[in-house]
């Protein structure tokens, strides 16, 4: 039995729209700035153009399309939403975007003061999402929707490992305005609340929602929703302790967290998988596929992290292709498939007060037949930058070019999916009007 959804909550089309559209421009961008850049982006994770395309994938990629996801989500899967919801899209779209691109402009042209601007900008942003979010699940929280406490602390958790993020940020930020860097432990923790706390619990969080909503699966376990999670979240909670209390058996107790939180990952990624395995309509669609994508990355990530902690080889621009681009742009480029045209066809019939036969169907907005062939655009693009990460020479033009070329080609199916969204609104109005007037 799936949980109970309130889609007359659902927020005005504008607030979760505009975070969709821009993400997948900064994702094309990010692929146009790794195809300039060239191979010298990829030698190390330390230099200023990788960390140039981390910070433009994770903040203008995906805290654009997670921010969207939740303020979309939030009140039809919860029965709870952000304060002052139009306000609050807002500004944190505006604060966000402008923030990941003066971000980037400061990384890739060492210019300290822009630091110092950028941090302005992503703290009282993301801050304010942050702020907004937990401040209306709390405000709202006699309103929730049965079933939604799994989905809830999912999204908390999140939503507090954003507040770390921000806070870690700030002071790396700040630190770099001033010219006195931060011990490079600091980067990873802020990495590890970005990417294990921040976007991945709130992928958890959501897929807990659209996986058996739009994948027509078995819901989770109560168990995994109950507890998974929670125990990522402690983990990363014990990671932050060691690394900031040096002692003795730090190392090994870096390796014992690291792996715990994975193992946690490979938990969601196995039962998340099984779930699709068993789905009740046998031919997979493309964002199936792309789940897939999403979930066959984030095992892979498993070994890579234990060879690269074990001093195998220096494995840490994999893992981040692997993370960023494999698991968390594959979940949200298939997501996307799925919102975008749900969103478009509820909107488009949400005021009507009678049937219309001209009312397109959901399939008709993003065609699963034409939509389909940009999945392997975007796992060649994965394959291709994963290589470039370890043979960055031979293989990184040829990885930005198909992570532009997909990119592009969502943006394609997007614009034309807002397009019949637009044809179909005046046909509306022109039909009523003809019903109005008799003629």
């Amino acid at each position: 039995m799936q949980r109970r959804l309130s889609f007359d909550a659902s927020p005005p089309l504008n607030v979760p729209l505009r975070f969709m559209l821009t993400a997948p421009l900064f994702a094309c961008l990010a692929g146009l700035m790794l195809l300039w850049a060239g191979p010298a982006a990829l030698v190390s994770r330390w230099n200023g153009t990788a960390l140039a395309l981390t910070h433009i994938f994770v903040i203008g990629v995906l805290a654009n399309v997670m921010a969207g996801a939740m303020l979309q989500i939030l009140p039809v899967a919860t029965g709870t939403h952000a304060l002052a919801t139009r306000t609050t899209a807002g500004v944190v779209h505006v604060l966000v975007s402008v923030g990941a691109l003066v971000l980037a402009a400061a990384f890739l042209f060492v210019m300290p003061h822009l630091f110092g601007v950028a941090l302005a900008l992503l703290a009282v942003g993301l801050g304010w999402l942050g702020v907004a979010a937990l401040g209306g699940i709390w405000q709202h929280r006699k309103q929730a929707l049965p079933g939604s406490p799994t989905i809830l602390l999912a999204v908390r958790l999140s939503l507090v490992s954003l507040l770390a993020t921000v806070l870690l940020g700030a002071a790396l930020a700040g630190s770099m305005a001033m010219a006195r860097p931060l011990p490079r432990t600091l980067t990873d923790l802020h990495a590890s609340w970005g990417l294990l706390g921040w976007v991945g619990l709130l992928i958890i969080g959501i897929s807990f929602q659209v996986i058996p909503m739009f994948q027509v699966t078995e819901r989770y376990p109560r168990h995994v929703t109950r507890w998974l999670a929670l125990s990522i979240f402690i983990v990363l909670g014990a990671l932050t302790a060691n690394t900031l209390m040096p002692w003795a058996g730090q190392y090994e107790a870096t390796l014992l967290l690291g792996s715990a939180a994975l193992a946690g990952y490979l938990v969601y990624a196995a039962v998340t998988f099984d779930l699709l395995r068993g789905r009740k309509r046998d031919e997979p669609d493309t964002t199936t596929l792309f789940w897939r994508t999403a979930l066959a990355s984030l095992a892979l990530c498993v070994p890579a992290w234990l060879a690269h902690m074990l001093g195998v080889a220096n494995l840490s621009i994999l893992l981040g292709v692997l993370f960023i681009v494999g698991f968390a742009w594959s979940a949200v480029n298939g997501m996307l498939y799925k919102i975008v045209p749900f969103l478009l066809w509820f909107n488009t019939q949400r005021d009507l007060e009678v049937a219309l036969p001209i009312v397109p169907k959901v399939k008709h907005f993003m065609p699963d037949e034409v939509v389909r062939p940009q999945v392997w655009a975007h796992r060649a693009a994965v394959v291709l930058l994963s290589l470039a990460a370890m043979w960055p020479t031979a293989f990184t033009h040829a990885g930005a070019l198909a992570l532009v070329v997909s990119t592009g080609w969502l943006m394609w199916h997007v614009w034309q999916a807002l397009g019949l969204y637009r044809r179909a609104g005046r046909e509306i109005a022109g039909e009523l009007e003809r019903r109005a007037t008799g003629s």
